[in-house]
């Protein structure tokens, strides 16, 4: 990756340069404002947004057999070490099960239980549906599209940035 020198930008980069700290900026007050007002919609069934995105993405087709504690933690672009607390106090609460692979003794397969089910698709759905429309209320479809494909952008970007880093970081320990 090439570094670039502050001396060396142009007027116009100078200007892209202030624009994209704001852009930041805001998308992390985002993700706080999702974390705090999300918690807060589900906080009556126990759930926080961690939580909320587990069962979300065991909720979907491809994921009713279960996600190997790898592949959940991948599909949500966190860490192991992160995910496993959160897998820990929600299995404790009775949200997910986690259980050995049959096929591979070494990976853990985590699945939404019965439970988990019920607080996911009757208690907290109701609830997330409030909270979207509430958030997207001065949002049209068209404005919400156009969102989503830039902040997929953005995430294909930062996947391409996080790659080269750990392809980096493979070469510099082989030097």
């Amino acid at each position: 990756m090439t570094e670039i020198d502050d001396k060396d930008l142009s007027a116009a980069d100078g200007g892209k340069l202030e624009l994209a700290n704001r852009l930041f900026f805001r998308l992390y007050q985002c993700a706080n404002m999702l974390h705090k007002t999300g918690s807060r919609a589900v906080e009556a069934e126990g759930l926080t947004t961690q939580q909320w995105a587990v069962l979300g993405a065991l909720s979907r087709k491809s994921a009713q057999g279960g996600m190997s504690v790898g592949d959940l933690a991948r599909y949500l672009m966190v860490s192991r070490q992160n995910i496993t607390g959160l897998l820990s106090r929600m299995e404790r609460d009775g949200h997910i099960g986690v259980a050995p692979d049959t096929r591979d003794r070494r990976s853990r397969i985590v699945t939404m239980t019965e439970a988990g089910r019920r607080v996911w698709g009757d208690l907290a759905q109701p609830k997330i549906r409030a909270y979207y429309a509430q958030v997207l209320a001065d949002f049209s479809v068209d404005d919400a599209a156009h969102m989503l494909h830039y902040l997929l952008k953005i995430i294909e970007a930062m996947q391409r940035l996080d790659g080269a880093a750990a392809k980096e970081g493979i070469e510099d320990a082989a030097e």
